[in-house]
């Protein structure tokens, strides 16, 4: 029984792992696709500063 018990936790232990070990390369990929020079790189950001400027627009013409 312990020794079934012992199983089930270390591939639990390994599915976190591989997940944490996805993500971590996800952001990697992200960061330095947004940190580049690149066309998608400046589009993103274009698209972050577009809508944050659009949002704080939205905000002050509630208030009038």
């Amino acid at each position: 029984m312990l020794q079934r018990i012992e199983k089930i936790w270390s591939e639990k232990g390994q599915g976190i792992v591989e997940y944490a070990l996805i993500l971590a390369f996800v952001v990697a990929i992200a960061i330095v696709a947004l940190k580049s020079d690149s066309g998608i790189g400046k589009s993103i950001q274009n698209l972050f500063s577009n809508t944050g400027t659009q949002i704080e627009d939205a905000g002050k013409n509630i208030g009038k």
